[in-house]
């Protein structure tokens, strides 16, 4: 009885070790500073003149994403849906959010750096940079943009 439970241990033992030498590794931490950040052009679904840094995941894929936003003065996007929860924090300048079908400017929201939205899904809003402004932007992914009026989407426009 005691070879075959110290056999017992003796497997128990080499198959735990093996399990662990076959584990995979732990993700490398990451990190940039703002000078490492690759900006490029917004997405097509924006208006142009927008810049956007895809910080981590990916926008079109399933699963968490980061991207910024560097909003010139006076850029807007007009009223637009997305199909899942978006969760914005103004890092620098003043972005004025709304919501609705219709852009209301009495009614739109001044958030200066620091402020944080949480867009749910589906609803319809809108937003404008008072000025420079650069904003972080995370969701589940694939994101998308929805125009309300489909006359609004650059996608649509003709050069």
């Amino acid at each position: 009885m005691r070879r075959v439970v110290l056999l017992l241990l003796i497997v128990f033992v080499a198959v735990s070790s093996t399990g662990r030498a076959q584990a995979p590794a732990a993700p490398a931490h990451a990190g940039m500073l703002p000078a490492e950040i690759k900006w490029g052009p917004g997405p097509p679904a924006l208006p142009p003149g927008a810049q956007a840094a895809v910080l981590a995941g990916d926008p079109g894929k399933e699963g968490l994403f980061v991207i910024r936003a560097k909003l010139p003065a006076g850029y807007k996007v007009p009223p637009h849906w997305h199909p899942v929860d978006e969760y914005v924090t103004v890092l620098s300048g003043t972005l004025q959010f709304g919501m609705g079908d219709k852009v209301d400017a009495a009614s739109m929201r001044s958030l200066t750096a620091g402020s944080f939205i949480v867009a749910e899904k589906e609803m319809r809003h809108y937003v404008q940079a008072k000025g420079p402004t650069v904003i972080q932007v995370s969701a589940m992914g694939p994101f998308a943009i929805t125009y309300v009026n489909a006359s609004d989407d650059p996608r649509n426009k003709t050069q």
